[in-house]
């Protein structure tokens, strides 16, 4: 049995536990090795050191750090109090984002698994949610959800995609979940009234074969766009994870024009398997 090395970020409320119980349901299939990470928000100037000692350079107070961390530390000894030795717990400083990014890339993490609260309306233009934040920054693929999952059963997987330049893309977890639980896959791609229908679905047998695929079903679904698109299909064929690619952005234009996959994140009670597009 192939052996599953999953960080999860933790601010110790409910959707960090939503994170974990979703893990807990692929071990029936899967080994799994969990590891909970919390951020201890503090500037750049706050640092720790490998022994544990923390230094300012004077414009924080050196005590007030140290009792956010005891905190932290007592909350963390208190998830393997509860969730059993077999976790492990780390605590790193810096900002939640970055840090959480940096831990999982530089561990080797196969993915992140995160709950979210989501986000609407202006939140969502300004700022979004920290797991959409992660989804577009992270190298490591992300699994997130809205609610509790733990009665999870993946029989049905439905992969978002543009196949007009089918390419060997790294979906690696996506290949675990289906050597484990032999799901149906189904590639969905949102067309408009003037695609070339036949094309696409040529171009969806060649991607199955580039990327090892073979047990799929070839959906096209004329929607205003992919979120949509998405949820619609989702109203007609329920499927347990939804798998969407994204290409990385920076700048203004990650704010005004938030990708499909971040507003999936954010609006859709589904679990979501996100992950990085080939270039």
């Amino acid at each position: 049995m192939q052996k599953l090395k999953v960080l999860i970020p933790t601010d110790f409320t409910v959707q960090s536990e939503y994170a974990y119980l979703l893990v807990k349901r692929l071990e029936v299939k899967v080994e799994i090795e969990i590891h909970f990470l919390h951020v201890l928000q503090v500037p750049d100037t706050v640092t720790l050191s490998g022994k544990g000692v923390i230094e300012t350079c004077g414009e924080i107070d050196v005590n007030f750090v140290k009792a956010k961390k005891e905190i932290a530390d007592r909350k963390l000894a208190n998830l393997k109090s509860l969730y059993g030795n077999s976790v492990y717990t780390h605590l790193i400083l810096g900002k939640p984002t970055d840090g959480i990014v940096s831990f999982a890339e530089q561990n080797n993490f196969d993915v992140i698994a995160m709950g979210t609260k989501g986000a609407w309306g202006l939140k969502e233009r300004i700022s979004g949610s920290e797991t959409q934040m992660i989804a577009r920054q992270s190298k490591v693929p992300l699994l997130s959800m809205m609610c509790d999952r733990s009665e999870l059963t993946i029989k049905n997987i439905l992969l978002v995609h543009n196949f007009s330049n089918p390419k060997t893309e790294s979906i690696s977890f996506l290949k675990l979940l289906m050597n484990a639980f032999n799901p149906q896959i189904h590639f969905l791609e949102i067309v408009t009234k003037n695609s070339n229908r036949d094309q696409i679905q040529k171009n969806m047998d060649q991607f199955g074969e580039l990327n090892q695929i073979t047990n799929f079903e070839k959906h096209l679904l004329n929607d205003s766009d992919v979120e949509s698109g998405v949820i619609h299909f989702n109203q007609m064929h329920e499927m347990d994870v939804v798998c969407i690619g994204r290409h990385g952005r920076t700048g203004i234009d990650k704010i005004i024009h938030p990708s499909a996959t971040e507003k999936l994140i954010n609006h859709l009670f589904k679990p979501i398997l996100s992950f990085h597009l080939s270039q």
